[in-house]
């Protein structure tokens, strides 16, 4: 049978549009000749429109406000130039390699082919299910933005910025799109029945590993422990979490690809996640250190949105509760105690909130899975969902290192001691705020 190009997100959206259903079989949905719907495309746009707002300026103000001020114009400086990038990469291969064939089966299991390099094919007449290709294309374009974004909160405030860009256009095609091929492109954890609706395995465990490996090579950042490292502007992080919160309904409730009950799950499922966890980091932290945070409310948000997002469509609002709850504790233990025990400078947090809280997500998405909201679900365990994990902590770490390695023979990884003494912002961008 030939390779379906729209993988789990055009079966979806197909399956809704005929039956009239929250979910269809597959089988159902690759027998349906999918038409266009209006209302699928507009939630579609508008979805793709809040995911793009989750990394500028949703993102760049979340990292900002939580580097030091020296460092402001060089953090929002990445999270800027890396979407440009990456969208250039997604038109020219990306969307390619993770949503199209190789001509041999097993070449099918691991990435894409090239079948719509400068995006071939895709005009006014193809469609992605129910909706315009174009906006599929878009849609998921967002996605493949904000992930090599969030490992940026990693290397914060000493890595260099043309290092920076090298990384993510090698990470983008090396390591993105593969695994997004494997997982929504038809590969090998799909087939093996591996579940994740918006991104966890594909996104936060990806990015997650991904910023854990460039902590651990670049290093600590110089005065760790001797210097004030305290935010600049926790203001501007509580608006870029906000923006977060806001946009990840675009992010999840987009996932189902069209304007219907899965997506009014999802929907739920988000908020329901993000305030639980919100609430249970508050909580752990006021209990440990006898005052509750700001910061500790924005990452534990942030936590509550990375735990639900491979569960979104497939618990219900119970076990969006518990995935929320168990995301903000285990994301501050990630954060605060994993951090300090391994004494490693995860500088924004990456790992501990993306990784640690996307494996909690993940994994009890394999337990809560409930059919009743997701045929799709039936079936589903744990050993499945961390064998999805495993796959994809080892392909990330392997592929991250290499591509580091790479980079650091070719231009080198990290500024100077001077450079980073005075700030990136002057040294690599000759800007600087000004009191």
């Amino acid at each position: 049978m030939k390779f379906n190009t729209l993988g789990r997100f055009g079966r979806l959206a197909a399956a809704t549009a005929v039956a009239g259903l929250a979910l269809a079989s597959p089988a159902f949905a690759q027998d349906a000749a999918p038409t266009l719907d209006t209302g699928d495309t507009a939630w579609m746009l508008t979805s793709s429109l809040l995911v793009l707002m989750m990394t500028i300026p949703g993102l760049a103000l979340f990292y900002g406000g939580m580097v030091r001020k020296k460092n402001v114009i060089a953090t929002v400086a990445q999270s800027f130039a890396i979407t440009a990038l990456v969208t250039v990469l997604w038109m020219v291969i990306g969307y390619s390699l993770c949503f199209t064939a190789l001509p041999n089966e097993a070449g099918n299991q691991f990435v894409g082919g090239l079948e719509k390099v400068m995006l071939a094919g895709v005009g006014l007449d193809s469609l992605s299910g129910t909706i315009p290709e174009t906006v599929f294309v878009f849609f998921q374009m967002t996605f493949a933005i904000i992930t090599p974004a969030l490992i940026a909160g990693a290397y914060a405030e000493r890595m260099k910025f043309s290092a920076v860009l090298l990384f993510t256009a090698l990470w983008l095609i090396l390591v993105y799109a593969p695994l997004c091929h494997m997982v929504w492109g038809g590969g090998i954890l799909a087939s093996k029945g591996v579940l994740d609706f918006a991104g966890g395995t594909v996104v936060h465990i990806n990015a997650g590993v991904a910023g854990l490996v460039c902590a651990l090579f670049l290093g600590k950042r110089k005065g760790l422990g001797t210097e004030n490292m305290a935010p600049n502007n926790l203001v501007f992080t509580m608006i870029g979490a906000s923006l977060l919160w806001v946009g990840w309904f675009g992010f999840n409730a987009g996932s189902a690809v069209g304007s219907n009950g899965l997506a009014g799950v999802a929907a739920l499922n988000t908020q329901v996640a993000t305030a639980a966890a919100a609430l249970a980091w508050m909580v752990v932290e006021w209990f440990q250190r006898k005052k509750p945070g700001m910061l500790g409310l924005a990452s534990g948000a942030v936590a509550g949105l990375v735990a639900i997002t491979p569960a979104a469509g497939f618990v219900n609002p119970t076990g969006a509760l518990i995935v929320g709850l168990a995301g903000g504790v285990g994301a501050y233990l990630g954060s605060v105690w994993l951090k300090r025990m391994l004494s490693y400078d995860d500088s924004l947090d990456a790992f501990g909130v993306h990784g640690v809280a996307g494996i909690i997500g993940a994994l009890l998405t394999g337990v809560l899975a409930d059919k009743a909201i997701n045929s799709a679900g039936e079936g589903a365990n744990i050993m499945t969902q961390a064998f999805g994990v495993g796959v994809t902590i080892v392909f990330t770490g392997v592929m991250t290192s290499i591509i580091l390695l790479v980079i650091k023979f070719i231009t080198g990884l990290r500024v100077s001691e001077e450079a980073e003494t005075e700030g990136l912002d002057m040294a690599l961008h000759g800007e600087s705020l000004h009191e």
